[in-house]
């Protein structure tokens, strides 16, 4: 991406406007593309650090839930050495929950027992 794309994202007033998180963006942009072509998808490569099915957290209360994991710390420190910014162990958890690789739901929740089948 060219420095005046940069510059222009920069300006863009519905989007984080921090300089480091911009190019950051643009470069795991890249290092995604590597992963595709080294590992066939970028889905493959996050999912095998679960070995593709959901990881059932167990958790009684909300409070129980933690920032982060073993598995997160792993993820984050595969992709730090894969050329990857901004992808510290809580980053990459919340990435766990959100694309349910982790199944973070109380036990005592509707969704828990249907989530990971």
């Amino acid at each position: 991406m060219a420095l005046q794309e940069v510059e222009r994202l920069l300006q863009d007033p519905s989007i984080v406007r921090n300089r480091l998180k911009v190019e950051s963006t643009v470069e795991n942009a890249r290092r995604i593309l590597e992963v595709q072509a080294e590992l066939g998808s970028f889905d493959a490569y996050i999912w095998s650090f679960v070995d593709g099915k959901p990881v059932a957290g167990n958790w009684r209360a909300l409070s129980d839930l933690p920032a982060e994991t073993d598995l997160s710390r792993a993820l984050s420190r595969d992709l730090k050495r894969r050329g990857f910014r901004f992808v510290g162990p809580t980053v990459c958890y919340a990435f766990m929950q959100a694309t349910g690789m982790v199944n973070d739901h109380t036990v005592d929740c509707f969704r828990f027992g249907g989530l990971g089948r």
